[in-house]
């Protein structure tokens, strides 16, 4: 399913979420990955037949280590990546278990309060995924 008959690359991911267990302030995880030297929250593409939830949820459990309580969907972000159109719906997913584990795919994370995770964040339009989270949960 990563690439239906449209020629769209179908994927999903969530911008993970927890509370900070120094204060209990929220904190967004930001997923580094060293192929393209950027930020971004974890998200990958769709296998065959796949879910999006499902996949989205995977996707997080395989770059973060952490397993995720899916909350609300959030805003579907379309564009082009090599090339070839790209469709990636996420969700709100609180962390509530789980510790990450470097590969070649994602080689560090972060957990950042919201303002800090707007500004590390590499894409414009992942930084807007920050709002919709805030928005989501209610603490704008």
């Amino acid at each position: 399913m990563g690439t239906p008959g449209n020629g769209t690359v179908q994927a999903a991911g969530c911008v993970l979420w927890r509370r900070s267990p120094l204060d209990g302030e929220l904190e967004i995880c930001l997923v580094h990955r060293p192929k393209y030297d950027d930020w971004s929250h974890p998200k990958g593409k769709l296998r065959r037949d796949e879910e999006p939830l499902a996949g989205a949820l995977r996707e997080v459990e395989e770059e973060t280590g952490h397993v995720a309580a899916p909350g609300p969907a959030l805003p579907t972000v379309r564009y082009v990546a090599n090339g070839r159109p790209k469709q990636v719906r996420y969700w709100a997913a609180e962390a509530v278990a789980g510790s990450f584990v470097p590969s070649d795919e994602v080689d560090r994370v972060l957990w950042l309060p919201p303002g800090p995770a707007r500004l590390r964040l590499t894409r414009p339009h992942d930084r807007d995924l920050v709002d919709a989270l805030l928005e989501a949960l209610r603490l704008t």
